[in-house]
């Protein structure tokens, strides 16, 4: 693995600290590397693929952007490093329940997806992948919330169509088996 992406690897990690997957004992970081991998058959851009390692470390840690951006400053270009807090900060979800809390879930997820349809094109290929990833796991662990979540995610991969065609068509692909069969 590249140098630079070694270095966000490990950041993340250790962001993530002790976090594990929902549905498993797996460490978190485990997720971000999967993703990072399916970006990688698409792209070889390493602020997508660096933002794809550190996709959740926004919303889900204490690390704030300013310290994001100082951590990439120190291994990329001013420029490359702005690219990918940018990345990163449009996939931190904004409609949170801790924040929201007098909104339910469709409205959350409604303002939310009015923001993502927003989002750069790169930033838009790495949902795809994070879509990929996740719906894996929760129609394995979860199948009666599975069909809520991937029809919230079919609504996603409709209505954001700026990022890579070909993830997203895979994505759409997997979403529609597991609404079909309920089981991917």
């Amino acid at each position: 693995m590249d140098k630079i992406l070694q270095a966000v690897q490990e950041f993340a990690d250790k962001a993530h600290g002790d976090q594990t997957r929902k549905y498993s004992p797996d460490r978190y970081i485990v997720h971000p590397i999967r993703v990072m991998e399916t970006c990688r058959e698409y792209t070889a851009d390493m602020t997508i693929l660096a933002a794809a390692l550190l996709h959740d470390v926004l919303e889900d840690t204490p690390v704030s952007p300013q310290a994001l951006l100082q951590f990439l400053e120190t291994i990329m270009t001013i420029e490359e490093a702005f690219r990918t807090l940018g990345y990163v900060t449009e996939l931190t979800d904004v409609y949170i329940k801790s924040v929201y809390p007098h909104l339910n879930r469709r409205t959350r997820k409604a303002k939310e997806l009015d923001r993502l349809v927003k989002t750069s094109p790169a930033s838009q290929t790495i949902k795809y992948a994070d879509i990929l990833d996740n719906a894996k796991d929760v129609v394995k662990a979860d199948p009666d919330f599975a069909r809520v979540f991937l029809r919230e995610y079919k609504t996603i991969l409709r209505k954001c169509d700026k990022g890579n065609k070909n993830l997203r068509a895979r994505a759409m692909a997997l979403v529609e088996e597991g609404l079909e069969s309920g089981d991917l």
